[in-house]
C-alpha cells in the first residue's frame, strides 16, 4: 500500500515507511484537512496506511517532537489544539524566527535558488486559482520552510518546521471570515526584495505578511475534520 503512496507523493525510494506516514500527516496538517484535537488512533491509521502500529508510533513520535501532536501516556496521540495564550506565543515566536530567516536568506541564497522559490509560489498561485485551497495552503507553508532551508541554518529550520505546522493548526482553529488567501502576492513581493538583496524591505514585508495572518485570527472558528479516513481518502483515490 505504501509503495503506491510513495509514488503518488513523489517520495524517493530511500524513504522509510514511517517517513511516508509522517509526511502525509504533516501535509494534512499544513493543508488544514485535519482538525486540532483529533485523536490519532494507531490502529485506525495502521489500517489506513497498511502498516504496523510500530510504524505509526514512530511517525507520531516525530510529530510529537515538533509539537504538532500531543502524545498522552496510556491515552494515545491527538493533534495539538493550542489555547489562545499558546497561539499568541507561537505567533510571537514565529515573528522572531522569520526575521532571522529572511536576513539569512538574503545573505546566503543564490539566484538559482531564488528562481526555484518563485516557481514554488507560482505553483501556490495556480492551486488557489483552480480552487484547490488545501494544496495552496500547504504550498504557502512550504514557501516558509524553503526559506528556512535557504537560510542555511539547521536549528532555525527545525524551529521553523515546528512553528509553521503549529501556525497551520492555529489558523484552522481560529481563522475568521471567508478564509480568502493572498499569500502568494505577498510571497512574490518578498521574493523581489530578496532578489534585490534589500534586507530592510524584505524583513518589513515579512512582518506585514505575518500581520495579515494574525489579523484574521478571532480565536473562535473550527473548520477541519476529525474523520481520519476522510482526511486521507485522497491518497488512495489517485492511482
Amino acid at each position: 500500500m505504501l509503495e503506491k503512496i510513495a509514488v503518488s507523493k513523489g517520495q524517493k525510494g530511500k524513504s522509510t515507511q514511517d517517513d511516508i506516514v509522517y509526511a502525509h500527516i504533516f501535509d494534512a496538517i499544513l493543508e488544514q484537512r485535519i482538525a486540532p484535537g483529533t485523536k490519532l488512533n494507531e490502529e485506525s491509521l495502521g489500517e489506513i496506511f497498511g502498516v504496523s502500529r510500530t510504524i505509526i508510533r514512530r511517525a507520531l513520535s516525530r510529530l510529537g517532537y515538533e509539537q504538532v501532536v500531543v502524545l498522552r501516556p496510556n491515552r494515545g496521540a491527538v493533534v495539538a489544539s493550542p489555547s489562545i495564550e499558546e497561539a499568541r506565543q507561537i505567533v510571537f515566536s514565529r515573528r522572531i524566527i522569520e526575521k532571522a530567516v529572511t536576513e539569512l536568506v538574503i545573505e546566503n541564497a543564490e539566484d538559482a535558488q531564488i528562481d526555484k522559490l518563485k516557481k514554488l509560489v507560482l505553483d501556490e498561485q495556480n492551486c488557489f486559482d483552480r480552487g484547490d485551497r488545501g494544496a495552496g495552503i500547504r504550498l504557502s507553508g512550504e514557501f516558509h520552510l524553503r526559506m528556512a532551508e535557504l537560510a542555511n541554518n539547521a536549528p532555525l529550520l527545525s524551529f521553523q518546521r515546528s512553528l509553521v505546522s503549529q501556525c497551520s493548526l492555529i489558523i484552522a482553529q481560529y481563522e475568521s471570515g471567508a478564509k480568502s488567501h493572498c499569500s502568494y502576492d505577498e510571497h512574490f513581493e518578498l521574493i523581489d526584495a530578496i532578489r534585490q538583496r534589500d534586507k530592510a524591505k524584505a524583513v518589513s514585508l515579512m512582518m506585514h505578511h505575518l500581520d495579515h495572518i494574525e489579523k484574521k485570527l478571532n480565536f473562535d472558528e473550527d473548520t477541519s475534520s476529525n474523520d481520519l479516513k476522510s482526511v486521507f481518502s485522497n491518497i488512495f483515490a489517485k492511482k
